[in-house]
């Protein structure tokens, strides 16, 4: 049996779509035992395995008083695995019918014949008006507060809304939505297959 090694990487782009300033600019860590469930659920077409919902929390940092902010590892281990605090969350999948915005919450699929990667672009926008409850503007001095994000995670479709798998997860500074900006996420996985590396 022929073998090709295949690498997965992710990388995020957090910036307000008005102003073009961007917040968060890093690559992700990958859940490589989820992940791996999930490609092999996608690619026998069970209906499962495939992004649905990307999420957001706050438990991914701690800031001291200094201002020195000290950064948690990433959720990658254990099929349990979630984000620290997640608190909020978004549907991603278009076809989704519990998804209230399918044109800028959305998935495209990116190749470039030849080449040997592609790309998945996960779309995400936070409107002015969400999540219900932020506050008025983008001044706050509370660290910990529920819409001050500082990890964000992508998860499949294993059944139900109750029942998501963690593939991937990132830990950034803390990046707070406020009514008066939107915030962009711009998600990108790329599934590449290494063709040199074969082994029988």
């Amino acid at each position: 049996m022929i073998l090709t090694p295949a690498t997965i990487q992710g990388h995020i782009r957090i910036f307000d779509p008005q102003t073009q300033q961007t917040f968060v600019d890093k690559r992700n860590a990958i859940h490589y035992e989820n992940m791996s469930i999930a490609l092999a659920q996608s690619l026998a077409n069970t209906n499962l395995g495939y992004i649905f919902q990307m999420a957001f929390g706050n438990g991914g940092s701690s800031v001291d008083p200094t201002g020195v902010i000290t950064y948690l590892p990433p959720n990658v281990t254990g099929a349990n695995a979630d984000l620290y605090n997640e608190t909020y969350a978004k549907v991603v999948d278009q076809n989704s019918a519990l998804n209230t915005d399918p044109t800028r919450n959305k998935m495209t699929v990116l190749h470039t014949s030849g080449q040997v990667y592609t790309d998945i672009l996960v779309s995400c926008l936070l409107d002015y008006g969400e999540p219900a409850g932020q506050q008025a503007f983008d001044n706050s001095t509370n660290f910990n507060g529920e819409f001050v994000f500082d990890e964000l995670g992508l998860k499949a479709w294993e059944g139900s809304t109750e029942d998501l798998m963690l593939i991937t997860h990132v830990i950034f500074h803390p990046v707070q939505k406020s009514l008066n900006r939107q915030i962009q996420i711009d998600y990108t996985v790329r599934i590449q297959t290494l063709t040199n590396l074969s082994s029988t």
